[in-house]
């Protein structure tokens, strides 16, 4: 009777086992990753958090400790230079985003066809995508050198003057950095739309044709219903990568010529590291965050994204 007992319950314990295992095993595959994430973005997130609430300037020791809401109300209503570089921040996103997408736009219908040499002018394209922002800003700088870049050879055809810098010139500088920073952002587009691009089914543009549609026609009603959920998630992407950019302005105007092309991001570097006042940084950018997830939240909300394509 006891062994009859123990076989009876061994089906019950070994069911009970192989049960549980599966189901715990990919939570504890990606504990390892899981705890890294929370190590390295977690942390320090709650970090700016706290110091947002501190005055934390390692310059001036003897002023540290809890700031309350110091920090946030010296942003809004003693703080001048937070107004102009929100005011500029906001520019330069809607400039470089707009931009960025028709001309990625443009260029990906044009690889999207079948023509000679494609694979080539595809890595002719993409190739500004893989060089780092301080090698962009190295090159644009040495485009943009009054004695050796393009402005020499424009003054030789009669176009400027010798020795003019356009990155000096608090008329041309924004121009010019919103044209450096377009040659390395528009392959961002062109590559997420063509991929798009090629999952759209040929039967359409061909049903499309047999009715009559003409090539526009089959733009505005097949092809950019189709590409609706990849140009919003791009747009948002690339919009929250401008906002935060603050290599290549940096060190191609370094904010100026006299502060205007001076971002949000590039304002919290200066406070932080150059000005050593940490808890201050921290606020704005718990503010600069604040922003984002706002317009984040109503920009998906207004496209309605991964809504109906009709």
């Amino acid at each position: 009777m006891a062994q009859a007992a123990a076989v009876a319950k061994q089906p019950r314990a070994g069911r009970r086992r192989t049960g549980a295992d599966p189901r715990r095993l990919p939570y504890l595959l990606i504990a390892p990753a899981g705890l890294l994430m929370l190590g390295f973005i977690a942390y320090p997130v709650l970090s700016v958090f706290y110091y947002s609430l501190q005055h934390y300037n390692v310059t001036k020791p003897w002023k540290n400790g809890y700031a309350g809401l110091d920090n946030f109300t010296r942003i809004f209503t003693e703080d001048p230079l937070f107004w102009s570089t929100l005011g500029f921040s906001a520019k330069w996103v809607v400039v470089e985003v707009t931009l960025q997408l028709a001309f990625g736009l443009v260029l990906a219908l044009i690889v999207n066809q079948t023509f000679v040499g494609r694979a080539m002018a595809r890595a002719l394209v993409f190739s500004p995508w893989a060089v780092s922002g301080v090698l962009t800003t190295t090159i644009w700088m040495l485009l943009y050198n009054p004695s050796t870049g393009m402005s020499r050879y424009l003054a030789d055809i009669g176009i400027g003057t010798y020795g003019t810098s356009v990155l000096s010139d608090t008329g041309t500088v924004f121009w010019a950095a919103v044209v450096a920073e377009l040659w390395r952002g528009v392959p961002f587009f062109a590559i997420l739309i063509l991929a798009d691009l090629q999952s759209i089914p040929k039967d359409l543009y061909e049903a499309a044709s047999v009715d009559g549609a003409g090539r526009m026609r089959q733009f505005f009603h097949i092809t950019l219903p189709h590409l609706k959920d990849a140009i919003i998630l791009s747009t948002l992407l690339r919009a929250v990568w401008e906002f935060n950019n603050v290599d290549l302005l940096y060190t191609l105007t370094g904010g100026g010529p006299a502060g205007v092309t001076t971002t949000l991001p590039l304002m919290i570097a200066n406070t932080g590291i150059e000005g050593h006042d940490f808890g201050y940084a921290s606020a704005l950018t718990t503010v600069a965050f604040v922003i984002l997830l706002f317009c984040s939240i109503l920009y998906l909300r207004l496209s309605k994204f991964g809504g109906d394509r009709s």
